[in-house]
């Protein structure tokens, strides 16, 4: 999650980042107990929180074997744990995008981020208008999601248009990744804007966690892969990762059957 603000250059000051380790596990803090993000200690790459590890589900609909030639935006840099993932152990070009200077930094320092090489590029800028810009149109294969304040009440740029420049991004197969969660009733709402701008049946959701995250995944393009295929995939990428994937397919699911 990230301390992203409904206007660009609001004068609102940014909240303090914070950290706190219990039993193995360090958690980023935007000045409230909210987790932001967190890491396994000994384990700095591997995906700690399970909604985060959901937002990788687009491995499921692209061939493994590619993987490593994509490339991966990330909206929010929380604390840094898709970034990590995707360069480390993907092997990926990836970008994120961060408005809190201090979040970077607390990353660099406590939860292992890298500099800045060829394959890593952490952007210090106001996600909204930074996706807007050309260089990064139809280049980004697998986008994610997760833009919230330190009150985490609800997604702070949540628009159709919002989403229709996430769209933009992608490249013909690519897919968009968002963490859905707060204390506001805002699901339906925001599932209806992402239906909006990427078409009805290009989305695919999960259930909730027991922690309220729900992940919904957008192609560019839609498609319904067989559940053999989604099987095999899935079982390749757990081998791969470690992620879960098999689990995923209890949960994840397209939101409208696709019609011929």
């Amino acid at each position: 999650m990230t301390t992203k603000r409904k206007s660009p250059q609001a004068a609102e000051p940014l909240p303090e980042v914070t950290i706190s380790d219990y039993d193995g596990t360090r958690y980023l803090h935007l000045g409230t107990p909210w987790v932001q993000g967190s890491m396994r200690i000994k384990k700095p790459f591997d995906i700690d929180l399970e909604y985060v590890q959901r937002m990788m589900a687009w491995l499921l609909l692209v061939d493994w074997p590619t993987v490593p030639e994509r490339r991966a935006m990330q909206l929010g840099l929380g604390s840094a744990a898709a970034t990590k993932f995707c360069t480390q152990k993907l092997g990926m070009a990836s970008t994120a995008v961060e408005l809190n200077p201090q979040v970077i930094t607390v990353c660099r320092q406590w939860f292992k981020l890298p500099p800045d090489s060829d394959k890593l590029q952490v952007v210090l800028g106001d996600a909204g208008l930074e996706i807007q810009k050309p260089l990064y149109l139809q280049t980004v294969d697998a986008l994610q999601v997760d833009l919230y304040d330190h009150e985490a009440a609800a997604p702070v740029l949540d628009s159709p248009d919002f989403y229709q420049h996430c769209r933009n991004l992608l490249t013909e197969d690519g897919c968009m990744t968002v963490n859905l969660f707060g204390r506001t009733n805002s699901y339906a709402r925001s599932l209806a804007h992402i239906q909006e701008a990427f078409g009805p049946e290009a989305v695919w959701r999960f259930a909730a966690t027991k922690e309220g995250n729900t992940v919904v995944l957008a192609q560019r393009t839609a498609s319904r892969p067989s559940r053999e295929l989604l099987s095999q995939r899935a079982d390749l990428v757990q081998q791969q990762t470690g992620l879960p994937a098999l689990k995923w397919l209890k949960v994840f699911k397209p939101v409208q059957p696709l019609l011929d």
